[in-house]
């Protein structure tokens, strides 16, 4: 049991907001214009959680074993364009529960906080599609482009701490649906860091990376934090 919880920092898409892996498809749309042939669980495997254009030295790397920032770059703004195309046509909607969940955490004094590896931009359009409010449905938000070190380093959930005066890690909870973002949580030295199934990692996937819970439904962190 965890007491004295101050802030949960949640991933967005795959752990709070249900996209059906719609940023990892046009990730490997992407990537395979440019002359591959990915599946998607390789894309998954090695991209997720992860920002973006590192995500694509990633895969291309593993796969390839190609690490040209030139073509990373070319595919990377060849993504963001389809995806944000790709997002004001699709269906975005919550994760079981989210909204219930935030809505709990408020009450027990908990600030609730979405970090991402999008750019700010494309994370306050996704925001904005679903209806959800800054300071009225969550606190805060922080993401790939307010920090210089993105996960696996601890910076956006060092930044959400910083702005909400949390001096103590052991009283954050890190939530998401990839082995970045529970890595993320165990390097900031976070109480709790707990992988999602909702997402783009399996349980076997996320339980490599030795979390505290792995849950399969956002209103099941309740119990662990009571």
């Amino acid at each position: 049991m965890q007491h004295n919880i101050k802030m949960v920092v949640f991933d967005m898409a795959g752990t709070t907001i249900n996209e059906n892996n719609l940023v990892y498809k046009t990730l490997r749309k992407a990537i395979n214009e440019a002359g591959f042939n990915f599946s998607l669980d390789q894309v998954l495997t090695e991209g997720a959680g992860k920002e973006k254009r590192q995500a694509i030295k990633s895969i291309l790397t593993v796969y390839a074993n190609i690490n040209d920032e030139e073509q990373i770059g070319q595919i990377y703004q060849n993504f963001i364009a389809q995806l944000t195309e790709a997002y004001t046509k699709a269906e975005i909607v919550p994760q079981n529960n989210a909204l219930e969940l935030f809505t709990a955490l408020k009450k027990r004094n908990a600030y609730v906080v979405l970090n991402t590896g999008y750019d700010r931009l494309t994370a306050q359009a996704i925001i904005q599609k679903l209806g959800w409010k800054e300071t009225i449905d969550f606190d805060g938000l922080v993401t790939a482009s307010d920090v210089s070190k993105n996960r696996t380093d601890p910076d956006m959930i060092y930044f959400a701490m910083n702005k909400f005066g949390i001096l103590n890690s052991s009283e954050v909870v890190k939530v998401g649906d990839s082995i970045i973002d529970i890595q993320e949580g165990q390097n900031a030295g976070c109480g709790l860091s707990i992988g999602i199934t909702t997402g783009a990692h399996t349980v076997d996937q996320l339980l490599s990376a030795n979390p505290d819970f792995v849950i399969n439904d956002l209103i099941d962190l309740l119990p662990l934090i009571a």
